[in-house]
């Protein structure tokens, strides 16, 4: 395997190696990055029937909700009523990653914690809460309005949170570009390490968009799946001939992000290192893809340039794969436009056939889905793929995953306002 150890750019200083050093997760199929790639490498779907709230009056009553999640055991009472629910799921996650990582966040001491950052993407932040107010007002209860309507709303609130409640005094930024947000999140937190202006990052994404304004807004857009409410676990059908839109999900996914030689003088377990990061824009849409797929295809090839790996050693590809008919094809157009023939010989999956779309959450859940691919040695599949579409005729790894050794990943990502960003991954030292 290539390494961009001692890489130097433009006569600049070698860059520093970037590694990951915890993970956590909490995805509408299993909550813990073990309970996580174990329903993915079983094929096992989190969309179900929405259960927070009533849904008679919609025409998709299906998400990927995560069940079974206390937020209480996060977040005390009062402090619940001040946030959306991307919070607590995102500080179960964070929770999760400090812990893998080693780190004993209680007991870091105010030189220590002036080292932590944290950079986190989210497409939509906490519209639970800002719907809540809205309703509150508009129903002439405003004297019910929280005192932390502002700052609940604000999206760039939701890294503060996480830097609040772990005391870390580091740079707390949100990242939010639509869907790609949590994936540019993981790039900017990547970039700030390997040049030196960081040492330790929680990075990922958290995303928690399904509510009554929201499903409403897609459903009149008409890009969720309406077919398929009676079957939800069927509904999220990427590359499949018969799928007719996406199914929104919700959840968090953390990394803990370090320079290398600091993770390996404590001891650290080094699940995986981060190699590259590209991003373009089509500048084509609001929400429609650029059908000719240049621009996604552009922003892999930047990513693996970046790594300074060849296209050759890249062997597993996490697709966006959103089950819409424009993406999946564009996406799958992109891919060719990037490795040629070989896109025909490469494994590839979308993990929102199982978990639904996470917003921007979904750019981090593709990549701890890849480093569990690769530390396990088994690539997840695409689920409800059927029949492909002719048009969409690569190894997408139909319903059952397959074993495969893989040292470099590729996550891709695609999103609302011609956005398109990607992530080179590497096998971590086990």
């Amino acid at each position: 395997m290539s390494s961009n150890n001692g890489h130097v750019s433009n006569g600049g200083p070698p860059r520093r190696r970037v590694v990951v050093t915890g993970i956590g997760a909490v995805s509408p199929n299993g909550i813990g990055r073990e309970a996580y790639w174990k329903a993915l490498r079983c094929g096992q779907s989190g969309v179900d029937l929405i259960s927070q709230f009533p849904t008679e009056e919609l025409s998709c009553r299906i998400a990927g909700e995560v069940k079974n999640f206390r937020t209480e055991d996060y977040l005390p009472p009062q402090d619940l009523r001040r946030v959306g629910r991307a919070v607590p799921l995102l500080l179960a996650a964070t929770r999760e990653a400090l812990s893998e990582a080693g780190i004993v966040w209680q007991e870091l001491s105010l030189e220590e914690r002036r080292s932590w950052g944290v950079i986190v993407g989210s497409g939509g932040g906490t519209p639970d809460f800002t719907e809540e107010q809205y309703r509150l007002f508009f129903s002439n209860q405003m004297r019910k309005v929280s005192a932390y309507n502002v700052s609940g709303s604000t999206p760039g609130n939701v890294s503060s949170e996480v830097s609040l409640h772990f005391d870390l005094r580091g740079p707390s930024h949100l990242i939010s570009t639509g869907c790609t947000s949590s994936t540019d999140a993981l790039g900017y937190a990547f970039n700030m390490i390997r040049f030196g202006l960081a040492e330790h990052l929680v990075t990922g994404g958290t995303d928690a968009t399904i509510t009554p304004g929201i499903m409403q807004g897609f459903c009149v857009m008409r890009v969720v799946s309406c077919s398929r409410n009676s079957e939800p676990h069927r509904a999220s059908r990427p590359f499949d001939r018969s799928r007719d839109g996406f199914v929104l999900g919700e959840g968090a996914w953390t990394l803990v992000l370090e320079e290398r030689r600091s993770a390996l003088a404590r001891g650290a377990q080094i699940y995986a290192e981060v190699l590259g990061y590209g991003s373009t824009c089509d500048a084509y849409h609001r929400v429609r893809l650029d059908p000719n797929g240049e621009e996604p295809a552009r922003a892999m090839s930047l990513a693996i340039q970046d790594a300074a790996i060849a296209k050759d050693e890249i062997g597993y590809v996490a697709l966006h794969g959103t089950s819409t008919i424009l993406n999946d094809r564009t996406e799958t157009v992109a891919a060719k436009l990037c490795f040629g023939r070989r896109a025909y010989e490469i494994p590839m999956s979308s993990v929102k056939s199982m978990i639904g779309h996470p917003q921007g959450a979904s750019g981090t859940a593709g990549v701890v889905a890849a480093i569990m691919a690769m530390n396990h040695n088994f690539l997840p599949p695409t689920i409800n793929c059927d029949e492909p579409d002719p048009e969409c005729d690569l190894n997408y790894i139909p319903n059952r995953g397959i074993s495969r050794r893989v040292d470099i990943s590729l996550c891709n990502c695609i999103g609302f306002g011609s956005k398109n960003s990607a992530l080179v991954i590497a096998r971590g030292e086990m």
